[in-house]
């Protein structure tokens, strides 16, 4: 089956998700677009406007001519530019050509086509009849410089995008400014603005994923800003030497003039909104969320500022990778405490289930839930509010057949699941942690429906628009969003997910440890504790007090490539490690009486290199301090000297590059006296290092460690882009 497309401008709103945008074939029609053959630069596409901007006198047609007949430096610039650059994204140019009177200056940008063809995109400077953006060299360093050090100086989320939303309106002066955040749905929520004071607050607005189609979401990622000039533009057509382009053929993606879909220019005008700035804020390759700038009037940024925008952009994305890592990192902090209370009740009580509900409050409020249940062993423990027996029975039925691996969210089981409506009321969302791989366990928590508040400024009854489809406001987004929110939990975040598995873990571990004990104590027991074990993601091996060999899990199976029958005892198993006398001391201790011990050694492998491993080794003692035998815990420590090799690999990135710049980086600062602006952006990026390692547990962490060295060295790109430009046109 196909799915039907659209073509651009041919949308409506019941299939604008799919509407062609980057197949736009016009553009907004204050600058010119040429498509170029690379050998000899000759027009092959231009915009209908192109001829008269140029200057060309008469009718004549720019189809096949040659950008040396332009006369002025353009075409050697271009050509230079081309021969320098892959041109995969587009690069910044300033020229002149010389067809009338007097040189006419031009800025823009070039890039190529995945055919070959060249992309050339020019704005005259000044643009006439409208305002125009644009800072003296002191003045614009003097603001990147400041926002730089704001943002790296934000401690969270609320913070930064409100250091973000001043700090772009400072940089561009339009009217409205906001910091827009998706939700993991792709709903958006206003979470920050710096406004005129006339205007009324947008702040705290949601609006539904509609409103931002897929299709321009893909854009935001490929190209991280976009302006929109003059919302009343009449777009520019694009034409081949035949007649109008081959829209089909000529994918605009990276074309920074492409018309706009004219569903967005309907919403903008609707709200009284001319002129648009949006910057991407990007976190693991995904749109987090967006900087958007609203004017009321016709407004135009300089190329130097637009650097600026995607510099502060990538600086603000940083930072939100920092920040939001570390609030991962103090999820450790959290479960390792919630780990210690357990283990204690189990030590003094027998059954860690009974400590994890006793204070309520410390498992309820990590996760802002309003109940949770316990599903262990046929038997359910809740706390909070939480729907019936019979219908927690049906949840979890429903959770487990889900194929759940280690964790599961749902913001509204109702709609997901018709049959469990009635739970809206106390466990519209439900999140759910896997506690065993052989059994239904689970440990779940709940949030209620949430419930809308919604301040107007002005009468929301007031009639805003008519009932053409194409009337949109950002009124009728927010009802189409309070529909969809219906039914609806406060959704969960990534650091609810985090923590949620994090405790999942922890429990798995507490569950391992005491089955582990029970498997020394009593034989009879073996069949059912075996399974529990067994199922560990953690490789574990188990033996009597005099050393025999009584258990090893599949995990400690896979890891070390030696079943237990390898082994003839305990001393043995020292031969897996390639210092065995170390691990043969470390037994010898545990025997003398120590409880454990904790140490770093390398399995040995016979197809590759030694594989490091972390090991805990437990002396387990029954009552009266009779020895009942040990247990060796392995851990694979691969991901955590990834993490450490990604930092290093960060560390030298960053050294390079403080070089290049005549920097001395040291401790996350700069020596004073260097470029405030390059030091603010390296020490932005040491602080992101140092937060996601020391978090790294369990995160993706080299993979984050490597964006923010790409990130850290494109705002350096860019930074040097922006000097370059603004020296340019300094006098």
């Amino acid at each position: 089956m196909t799915t039907y497309s659209p073509p651009f401008g041919q949308a409506d709103l019941s299939n604008c998700e799919r509407e062609l945008i980057h197949l736009a074939g016009s553009v907004q029609p204050h600058g010119l677009l040429l498509v170029l053959d690379p050998a000899g630069l000759v027009v092959r596409i231009a915009s209908s406007n192109a001829a008269a901007l140029l200057g060309v006198p008469g009718d004549t047609r720019l189809h096949g001519v040659p950008l040396q007949a332009l006369k002025g430096n353009l075409a050697e610039v271009v050509q230079h530019r081309a021969a320098a650059a892959d041109l995969v994204e587009p690069v910044t140019l300033r020229a002149h050509t010389a067809v009338g009177a007097s040189p006419q200056p031009w800025e823009g940008t070039l890039h190529r086509l995945d055919t070959g063809r060249l992309v050339l995109e020019l704005e005259p400077v000044p643009l006439p009849g409208t305002f125009t953006v644009e800072h003296g060299q002191e003045r614009l360093l003097r603001v990147v410089g400041a926002a730089v050090q704001r943002f790296s100086n934000a401690s969270n989320l609320g913070v930064l995008a409100d250091a973000a939303a001043q700090c772009f309106r400072e940089l561009i002066g339009h009217d409205r400014v906001m910091v827009y955040k998706f939700d993991a749905d792709g709903h958006g929520k206003i979470v920050a603005e710096a406004r005129d004071p006339r205007l009324e607050s947008l702040l705290g607005h949601h609006y539904p994923a509609t409103d931002i189609p897929q299709r321009a979401r893909e854009l935001y990622l490929r190209n991280r800003v976009r302006v929109l000039v003059d919302v009343n533009y009449v777009p520019s057509v694009l034409h081949e030497e035949a007649g109008p382009a081959d829209a089909a053929a000529f994918d605009m993606s990276m074309c920074y003039l492409r018309s706009m879909s004219p569903l967005h220019l309907q919403y903008l005008k609707n709200m009284g909104v001319t002129a648009t700035v949006v910057v991407s804020l990007v976190r693991e390759g995904k749109l987090w969320g967006l900087v958007a700038a609203h004017h009321y009037s016709p407004r135009n940024l300089r190329h130097a500022v637009r650097a600026a925008c995607e510099l502060l952009g990538e600086v603000v994305s940083t930072r939100i990778a920092a920040i939001e890592n570390y609030a991962h990192a103090q999820v450790a902090v959290l479960v390792r405490r919630l780990e210690q209370r357990l283990i204690e009740a189990t030590s003094t009580e027998g059954d860690w289930r009974l400590a994890l509900f006793r204070n309520p409050r410390t498992l309820l409020q990590p996760l802002e839930a309003t109940g949770a249940a316990l599903f262990s062993d046929g038997e359910i423990l809740c706390s909070g509010e939480v729907p019936s027996t019979p219908e927690l029975r049906e949840l979890v039925q429903w959770v487990d057949a889900q194929g759940v691996d280690t964790v599961f969210s749902c913001s509204s089981v109702g709609k997901a699941n018709a049959a469990l409506d009635s739970l809206t009321p106390t466990a519209s969302g439900v999140l759910a942690v896997k506690l065993s791989t052989t059994r239904p366990d689970y440990l779940m928590w709940f949030r209620k429906e949430q419930l809308l508040t919604v301040t107007w400024a002005g009468d929301p009854t007031k009639p805003m628009v008519n009932d053409d489809p194409l009337e949109l406001s950002p009124r009728r987004s927010f009802a189409a969003w309070s529909e969809i929110v219906r039914g609806t939990a406060l959704p969960w975040t990534s650091t609810d997910l985090a923590l949620g598995r994090a405790i999942g873990v922890a429990l798995v571990d507490i569950i391992l440890q005491v089955h582990g004990v029970r498997l020394l104590i009593a034989e009879h027991q073996l069949a059912g504790v075996r399974a529990t074990v067994q199922s560990s993601v953690e490789p574990v091996l188990i033996a009597d007090a005099a050393g025999r060999l009584l258990f090893c899990n599949q995990a400690f199976t896979t890891l070390t490539g030696r079943a237990l029958g390898s082994f003839a005892s305990l001393d043995a198993v020292t031969a897996l490690f390639t210092q065995a006398q170390v691990m043969q001391q470390a037994l010898e201790l545990l025997r003398a009486g120590q409880a454990h011990w904790r140490g770093e050694l390398a399995l040995v492998s016979e197809e590759g290199p030694d594989l490091p491993v972390a090991v805990r080794a437990e002396a387990v003692h029954g009552r009266g301090g009779i020895a009942l035998g040990f247990m060796l815990t392995l851990f694979d420590l691969r991901n955590h000297r990834r993490v450490a090799a990604a930092r290093r690999h960060l560390e030298q990135s960053m050294e390079s590059a403080a070089r290049d710049q005549g920097l001395r980086l040291a401790a996350g600062e700069v020596n004073r006296g260097a470029d405030e602006v390059i030091g603010a952006i390296l020490t932005n990026a040491s602080l992101a290092a140092m937060d996601i390692a020391d978090g790294a547990v369990g995160l993706p962490a080299a993979r984050l460690l490597e964006e923010i060295e790409a990130s850290t060295q494109r705002a350096t790109a860019l930074y040097d882009q922006m000097r370059r430009i603004v020296a340019h046109e300094s006098p």
